[in-house]
């Protein structure tokens, strides 16, 4: 069931004259009734706002009022809705939507050609950047415009399809949602809204029947005609009053024990209150339905039943509160580019990664051109998906796609990982022990052969004083095979992204990876901005995975070395003295430029080619890293707690030590 818990959004705009519009900045728009805003429409709301965030753009709903069908068709019935306009705008708000526009709809509104309301309406009131809209969406006189038609005004505004499998869902969501709420399904309808089913109204007086029989109670007055109320009966409740929530039940009915009126009542029943409301608007969270509506054949035998009403009601409520849903700890973050296989692969695994932790499961889509996303949502609809409109990379795709996250920590995983059962437990175990640990990966072994270690991470990775990175278990293109040396837990410099949990917070106050560096070493530059602000980095043995490794770009790929090479330069610019780059660039150059002719002797001039573009790019891009540089630093400095950390860090040269001596393995090096 719903959690009342407050997410912190900026205040949302809300505009009812569409004559009176500001100008928007990159507006990203969305266009629909929203009936009942429930976990269909979300989904929907979540893509607009995280392409608006994607994009520095703003989100827009522009919804309407009254319903259309019921100024068209005003002959049928009224069209009863699951949520009022204030309702719906308070649920778009927690929604963290940025502006809400709510066009009076009207006979003549309806009356506009479909270019009209393109050119006039959409692009006239919002110009926007991207409509995000259903592949059914219907528009302009006798709803002759669609998706085909706005899609011809793309070089005005992109239009961002929802999925056929999300609009049938929210049709079939929108239809159960209502006959729950009709039969009194109160608990089935929260399941498909995601929250209990409102009522909100005004506190007005009664004929004070309640309070004379130990029951005082609030009379409800629902302002708009057209809200759908539950069936009759006794419910089990919860009210918010000045935002401080009660308990209670509500009755819902024609009172046939003490009147004989046509019309429904709806009075609310608050445990444990006394206050004086009368006027105020409150809101009824419906959580259950106890007992239709009957009538007594006495007062007396009427208060019984309630007595036993309200003892129900409490149990109910107790009930539900024990089972109220935590919000998770952790968030298993998986940054997907054309990986539809290896989602096949190795996606079902990730639900068994903790038996202790309550663990979310987000797959990041870095603008894949398969079929993957369409995999994620047929056979996993519980996993959130968030698409980005470009291949980000590794460092600024998990940067934008976590920018919701709110739980404790991230796990940042790699598409081609196999986890294994609960490797999570005692990450999450020892983090929550020690608060100053930044970072922590498992082990990570190879999936082709499962008795060695894997190159992305190994047993964790160190550093040296020229700022090349190597691993215990692995030293440049040597991997080590298990044979049980690196048993023990152990601080380290930095932790793998193949594998990596970390604290969400700490994270974002470091503001995340650095996009700069698009893939290769991002993550061995957050855990140093880390290590300098007093944090440690762990390798914890006791859990494990195995990784494919290279499945996204070959380890043997010219581009990996180009990136590798520059990415190191960046590394060591923005995280070693001043003084010290003085000698350390220079001593790189020669030793990068050697790595280069030996590449050129090994027959791959490619790669060579790559060390050159690697120093030529940095050199470039050089005022761009230091200006970085003294950003991130302001960020270390509000969240350091300790003098800078360098466990792990080897002040020797593994350059020479595994060329000059050929010290192949990490056991043979002396810290």
């Amino acid at each position: 069931m719903h959690k009342y818990r407050k997410r912190r959004f900026l205040p949302m705009n809300i505009f009812r004259d569409i004559q009176d519009l500001p100008s928007f900045k990159k507006a990203v728009i969305t266009i629909g009734s929203f009936d009942g805003i429930h976990s269909g429409h979300k989904k929907i709301l979540n893509r607009v706002r995280e392409l608006a965030d994607e994009t520095n753009g703003e989100s827009i709903v522009i919804t309407f009022y009254p319903h259309p069908r019921n100024v068209l068709d005003p002959s049928t019935s009224i069209i009863s809705v699951l949520t009022t306009i204030d309702e719906k705008l308070t649920l778009l708000r927690e929604a963290g939507i940025q502006n809400v526009v709510i066009v009076p709809f009207t006979f003549e509104f309806s009356r506009q050609m479909p270019r009209e309301y393109i050119e006039k309406f959409i692009i006239g009131s919002f110009n926007p950047a991207y409509v995000v809209i259903g592949y059914d969406h219907r528009f302009g006189l006798n709803r002759n415009g669609d998706i085909t038609l706005l899609k011809e005004y793309q070089s005005n505004f992109k239009v961002i399809e929802i999925p056929v499998q999300d609009i049938e869902d929210i049709a079939i969501s929108s239809t159960r949602i209502r006959n729950c709420v009709q039969e009194g399904e109160m608990q089935e309808a929260a399941e498909y809204l995601g929250y209990p089913y409102i009522l909100t109204g005004k506190v007005v007086h009664g004929d004070k029947i309640g309070a004379q029989i130990g029951y005082p109670t609030a009379n409800l007055q629902i302002g708009d005609k057209s809200k759908l109320i539950p069936k009759e009966g006794i419910y089990a409740v919860r009210i918010k009053v000045d935002d401080v929530l009660f308990d209670g039940m509500m009755y819902i009915g024609k009172r046939p024990t003490v009147s004989d009126q046509i019309h429904d009542n709806i009075e609310i029943n608050l445990f444990e209150f006394n206050q004086n409301i009368y006027n105020k608007n409150i809101c009824v969270y419906v959580q259950k339905l106890l007992r239709t509506d009957k009538k007594f054949d006495s007062i007396e035998e009427m208060k019984i039943q309630i007595q036993k009403d309200e003892h129900q009601a409490r149990e109910v409520l107790a009930e539900l509160k024990k089972n109220d849903e935590d919000p998770a700890d952790v968030t298993i973050a998986i940054l997907n580019y054309n990986g539809v296989e290896l989602l096949e692969s190795y996606l079902p695994m990730m639900h068994y990664s903790t038996s202790r932790y309550k663990a979310d499961i987000v797959v990041i889509d870095n603008n894949s051109d398969d079929l993957s996303m369409d995999f994620v949502r047929e056979w996993y609809p519980e996993i959130k998906v968030t698409e980005l409109l470009k291949n980000y990379g590794y460092a600024e795709g998990y940067n934008k796609g976590l920018k919701d996250i709110d739980t404790e920590f991230v796990v940042f995983v790699n598409t081609d990982v196999q986890v294994t059962e609960n490797w999570l437990d005692p990450i999450l175990d020892a983090m929550k022990a020690n608060k100053s640990i930044g970072a922590v990966q498992p082990v990570i072994k190879s999936l082709e052969d499962k008795n060695y270690f894997e190159y992305a991470g190994a047993a964790g990775g160190y550093i040296d004083a020229l700022g090349y990175p190597f691993c215990r278990g692995r030293i440049f293109n040597t991997i080590e095979k298990d044979e049980k040396q690196y048993q023990e837990p152990v601080e380290i410099f930095w932790a793998s992204g193949a594998a990596m949990v970390t604290r969400t917070k700490l994270f974002k106050d470091l503001e995340g990876f650095d996009g700069g560096f698009f893939a290769h070493q991002e993550e061995i530059d957050l855990c140093w901005r880390m290590k300098q602000a007093g944090f440690s980095i762990h390798c914890l043995p006791s859990s494990v995975v195995y990784h494919l490794g290279g499945s996204t770009l070959d380890y043997q790929n010219p581009r990996k070395d180009f990136l590798n090479f520059r990415n190191n330069l960046y590394l060591v610019t923005k995280n070693v003295n001043l003084t010290s780059l003085l000698w350390l660039i220079p001593i790189r150059l020669i030793l990068d430029g050697i790595a280069g002719l030996k590449f050129l002797t090994d027959k791959k001039p490619k790669s060579t080619l790559a060390v050159i573009r690697a120093h030529m790019s940095f050199y470039i891009h050089l005022p761009l890293v230091i200006e970085r540089r003294n950003k991130e630093y302001q960020c270390i400095r509000k969240v350091k707690i300790d003098a800078p950390n360098n466990n792990g860090k080897y002040y020797g040269s593994i350059v020479y030590k595994y060329f000059v001596e050929g010290r192949k393995k990490f056991s043979q090096l002396k810290f």
